[in-house]
């Protein structure tokens, strides 16, 4: 089971998500202020993190934004349903996933799920399918290795987080096909969580300007405007 770390000001909320998590086996910390979560995520990284946007002494786009500068651990964002920007910072700071208050126990634990079963916190009978397709990939200058989740460009290290991953592995598995959003949202979501087309472009967005800290000439995942995106390789 995962350890897991909960940052919410709001004692119901933080209540009701550990008993819910812990019921599961998870081993969840709690804290209730941006700081102090940023604190123990720097000191003691979890498997996955829960943090709610609006919190005293620093929000969560801030505790995000701070997060990634040393970690690509996973993150799941707690947003009010009516703030829609906060879903495409969340995104482009390089958020997992987000779940929109009120939410049910049932989803939350569904995304958990999904979440960790992408970053590989829960393990699953490795297929001969499976084992194949964790073999290192190399398109061009691009290295990917699924084992070690280590992605290289020009053999210089680029930091991905878990959705990243997936998605550029997807594109790069096929160089030169084209995928749609939906195909990408199968690749790197679990079939029962949704997420719409922005979503992808935010993650996709995001990729590209990592690529291009390591290399501003960075140009290999193209966009086909109203159709998806594709890898060209070099």
């Amino acid at each position: 089971m995962a350890k897991i770390t909960l940052v919410d000001d709001d004692e119901n909320i933080v209540t009701s998500v550990s008993l819910a998590l812990e019921s599961l086996g998870h081993k969840v910390k709690s804290y209730y202020d941006g700081a102090s979560g940023l604190a123990a995520l720097e000191s003691d990284p979890p498997d996955l993190a829960i943090v709610d946007v609006k919190m005293p002494r620093m929000d969560g786009m801030e505790l995000l934004r701070r997060l990634r500068q040393t970690t690509d651990l996973p993150v799941i964002i707690l947003t009010s349903k009516d703030e829609e920007i906060d879903e495409i910072l969340g995104f482009n700071l390089g958020a997992d996933d987000y779940i929109h208050k009120p939410f049910s126990q049932r989803l939350l634990i569904e995304r958990v799920k999904a979440v960790l079963r992408r970053a590989g916190g829960e393990q699953e009978p490795v297929s001969a399918t499976a084992a194949a397709g964790s073999k290192a990939i190399r398109r061009g200058r691009l290295t990917l290795d699924p084992a070690r989740h280590d992605c290289l460009w020009d053999n210089k290290p680029v930091k991905l987080t878990v959705t990243e991953f997936l998605l550029l592995q997807s594109l790069a598995q096929r160089p030169g096909f084209v995928k749609s959003r939906d195909n990408l949202m199968d690749a790197a979501y679990d079939d029962q969580v949704y997420v719409d087309d922005r979503t992808i472009d935010s993650h996709i967005k995001r990729m590209r300007r990592k690529f291009r800290q390591v290399d501003p000439e960075f140009d290999a995942i193209e966009t086909l405007y109203g159709v998806g995106y594709r890898y060209r390789e070099a």
